[in-house]
């Protein structure tokens, strides 16, 4: 492949100012949008030998036919005009956003005659006054019937209550009991404005003071025998404190601060967002991430929180995010400009707002795991991924079954391998198969050793009782495997594909057993970890599955699979071989192997502690600590740890 694009500009031709750029192909379609402090230092990572760039970023720039640019003034210009051509043109190889709806707001029309309060995702209403956002529409709802509840004001529409006003009868929201204002004949307009007063003064402050005064007026209306209003006054203090049950406090009554969490990998992220008002959080919302380009997490940050107040929302007074972007200083007088008012971004590192940081990171780690765990089972998505993968690799038929081998090990010690099954782009977990590997000089021998012992079985040379057979034991998460003659004939099912962890040289160790066995008419492939590129045999490029694309999920999935069911054997074994050597030894139980083991990590390091650093774990005199030693040093416990 040549280095030499044929539309790079000439030195000198790109400014050192700050600006925006915009990769565009032969159709003129813009690929990707990006900004820069210097676009020359900026641009020319572009332009760099293409056998040095990432994988996804040569297929860019190689797919593009032209590049462009234009300077403005500031960084915080060239943040404002990238958000602006990403929203306008939606590049293919910039993020993309699953989930970019307005946020519902609970709004005061405080303009109005009698104002009314109104669940919208409109803004600029005139004279309005919003609360929120919240994560959902039945969340406002829910406030808003609380709300009515402590103190009724106007829910009718405009037209409703101008009728009402003429004619002298109440709305037909107030003839239901859903509406308070002075069209229900209830109250004045003056004391409905003190209504709304009350209304939009507690919805500010949130004054919990109001759960002993309301408390104290029901028990002096009962003790003046007037339980009608003791009772408005009961139903007001049941409203009031499922209020601020909903509401947890997790920050002081000062702080409004809008919390990040985020949680990627290579083709995807999800972002889980806490809007936190007056300590209290008043929304959470949800969205995930697919990635083209492999963004570090600093510019997935910058993305992230442009697209989040891109719309009606506005920031509150601090942003905590994971990591601050390169352009935070920017960024942070853009979010300024937003909110009308200053704006901090923060990194959190301690404190009550990490803690909080931690929540929302966490919670976006399930996310994306539940996101790529329904992309991978519905059928439609399935057989989407089967056919690309067919078409990817040049198969004659989809690849109904889907065997993908990983070798785990520690320290190039305790080497495992296990293979796992999908049909139909679903596990088959009764099928997995885990091997043990006695002697290996690295990864791409284990692959060879490993494919040879499985091809065996579809060659006819493989039976369960010979050294090529794989383990038959069980691991902990239930995953069974079949015993005796009904495992062997569940395992000699013939694959569709096979799949490899790994890079190029991976899968030439695996074409290799492949080709030694005799065996014929079945498709192999790799997985590149760092890059999630697919490397076929004798293949001088990876093939490159769009980021997005359904067959690169589903590849992910297997693959991740795969290491999760080795690194369980292998951890499986370690503890079955360190348990059994302890065991050994004289005085020692159960009990304090598990303390052993906790305290040390593994037998390797208990054999090479002194009698008093062993003495030293609870529950271990000198006497026991010199019989554990004595016994690790003899020879009795000389299997490798």
């Amino acid at each position: 492949m040549s280095d030499a694009l044929p539309y790079r500009p000439k030195a000198g031709e790109i400014p050192t100012d700050p600006g925006v750029y915009r990769f565009r192909d032969a159709d003129r379609r813009v690929l990707y949008v990006g900004k820069a402090k210097n676009l020359r230092a900026r641009l020319s990572n572009y332009f760099a030998p293409l056998r040095t760039l990432h994988e996804r970023t040569r297929r860019m720039v190689t797919t593009a036919s032209s590049v462009e640019w234009t300077v403005v003034g500031n960084d915080v210009e060239a943040l404002q005009l990238e958000y602006t051509w990403i929203k306008e043109f939606d590049p293919p190889f910039n993020v993309k956003y699953r989930d970019d709806k307005s946020y519902p707001y609970l709004a005061v029309t405080l303009a109005d005659e009698a104002p009314r309060a109104i669940v919208t995702r409109r803004s600029g209403i005139p004279g309005a006054r919003y609360f929120g956002p919240y994560p959902k529409v039945w969340a406002v709802n829910e406030t808003l019937d609380l709300m009515l509840k402590l103190f009724p004001i106007r829910t009718c529409k405009d037209s409703d209550y101008r009728r009402a006003m003429a004619s002298g009868r109440p709305c037909f929201a107030g003839q239901i009991g859903r509406c308070f204002g002075p069209c229900s004949g209830s109250v004045t307009i003056e004391e409905h404005r003190a209504n709304v007063e009350r209304f939009v003064s507690f919805m500010t402050n949130q004054d919990r003071r109001i759960v002993d005064e309301l408390s104290n007026q029901m028990l002096e209306a009962s003790a003046r025998l007037e339980f009608e209003t003791a009772a408005r006054r009961r139903d007001q203090l049941q409203a009031a404190t499922q209020f601020f049950e909903k509401s947890a406090v997790v920050l002081r009554d000062d702080v409004d601060v809008d919390v990040f969490g985020i949680e990627h990998d290579e083709l995807a992220a999800a972002v889980q967002m806490f809007i936190v008002r007056g300590g209290r959080v008043r929304g959470v919302h949800s969205w995930t991430v697919d990635k083209e380009l492999d963004v570090p997490l600093g510019e997935l940050v910058d993305s992230v929180v442009q697209n989040a107040y891109g719309g009606d929302l506005r920031p509150g007074r601090e942003v905590i995010v994971a990591e601050l972007p390169d352009d935070a200083v920017a960024l942070q007088a853009w979010l300024t400009d937003r909110a009308a008012r200053k704006v901090r971004l923060k990194a959190a590192q301690r404190g009550d707002k990490a803690a909080l940081l931690a929540t929302a990171t966490q919670n976006a780690r399930q996310s994306l795991m539940l996101y790529k765990t329904r992309r991978s089972a519905d059928f439609t998505t399935r057989s989407r991924a089967l056919e690309d993968i067919q078409e990817a690799l040049g198969m004659a038929d989809a690849p109904l079954r889907i065997e993908c081998f990983d070798v785990s090990h520690l320290s190039g010690t305790n080497i495992v391998a296990s293979m796992v099954v999908f049909e139909d782009g679903l596990p088959r977990k009764d099928e997995y198969r885990r091997f043990t590997i006695a002697e290996s000089t690295d990864d791409t021998d284990s692959i060879h050793q490993v494919l040879t012992r499985r091809l065996a079985y579809l060659s006819g040379g493989g039976t369960g009782d010979d050294a090529t057979a794989p383990d038959a034991t069980a691991s902990t998460d239930s995953e069974a495997v079949d015993a005796g003659a009904n495992r062997r004939s569940k395992f000699s099912y013939r694959p569709n594909l096979l799949v490899v962890d790994g890079g190029q040289p991976q899968v030439e160790a695996a074409a290799r057993a492949l080709e030694e066995s005799g065996v014929e008419g079945i498709y192999l492939c790799g997985i590149a970890k760092r890059l999630e590129e697919i490397w076929t045999p004798d293949a001088d490029y990876p093939v490159i599955l769009p980021r997005n694309s359904d067959a690169l999920f589903l590849f992910q999935r297997v693959r991740d699979e795969a290491h999760r069911f080795a690194i369980t054997h292998q951890r499986q074994r370690r503890k079955r071989d360190i348990s059994s050597i302890l065991a050994e030894v004289p005085g020692l139980g159960p009990t304090r192997i598990k303390i052993l083991l906790r305290h040390f990590g593994s037998v390797k390091r208990l054999r090479e502690a002194s009698v008093d650093e062993i003495s030293s774990v609870d529950g271990f005199g000198a006497t026991l600590a010199s019989v554990v030693h004595g016994h690790l040093r003899s020879g009795a416990g000389s299997q490798p740890g």
